[in-house]
């Protein structure tokens, strides 16, 4: 069994989608599994971010994006998993994402995403991903930014994913990003 080698590195682990019990989600639970030194926090305010207005972007800033910012400036590194809806990242992801353009937290943050679809790939959202965090000012780890297919049953009643080869590929992408840090 793979595990990700220890380290002292913060891992922010931001999921795209708000299904409760998402694939994607079960994804980055499973990175927290296989962590065995590295902190690894899981964002859990997607839902709760307003919609991004420039206006808003501004003291006193709504404390969903206060919030947001603090755990980007803590941690060491960023991987994202998010579905692809309609041909391309759900809109609240790119809201989270909007958030982060121009913020100082994220610039030159080493960041990376799994994308775990099993039918087309989820290219426009790979593709949508690149451009996005580029503008954020993130450091996107390209090594670190797979394509790891995961079908449904892969993810057991414990809301993780216990088959080894796909740990093992998770476990290599997770190493690449925090190898970047």
């Amino acid at each position: 069994m793979h595990s990700i080698p220890a380290t002292p590195r913060r891992l922010l682990l931001i999921c795209g989608s708000l299904r409760v019990g998402s694939s994607n989600e079960a994804v980055l639970r499973t990175v927290q599994t296989m962590s065995t030194e590295a902190a690894t926090y899981l964002y859990d305010g997607l839902a709760r971010l307003p919609h991004f207005n420039p206006d808003d972007d501004q003291d006193p800033l709504p404390q969903p994006v206060i919030d947001l910012r603090a755990r980007i400036a803590a941690a060491d590194a960023i991987l994202f998993s998010t579905p692809e809806y309609a041909g391309a990242m759900p809109g609240s992801f790119k809201n989270l994402l909007d958030w982060t353009v121009g913020g100082v937290e994220i610039a030159d943050k080493p960041s990376a995403w799994i994308n775990i679809s099993s039918t087309n790939g989820a290219s426009a959202t790979h593709e949508s991903l690149t451009t996005v965090l580029t503008y954020t000012g993130a450091k996107v780890i390209e090594a670190a930014c797979v394509r790891i297919p995961v079908p449904r049953d892969a993810v057991g009643s414990d809301g993780l994913i216990d088959d080894v080869g796909l740990r093992d590929e998770i476990a290599a992408a997770v190493t690449a990003l925090l190898n970047a840090v």
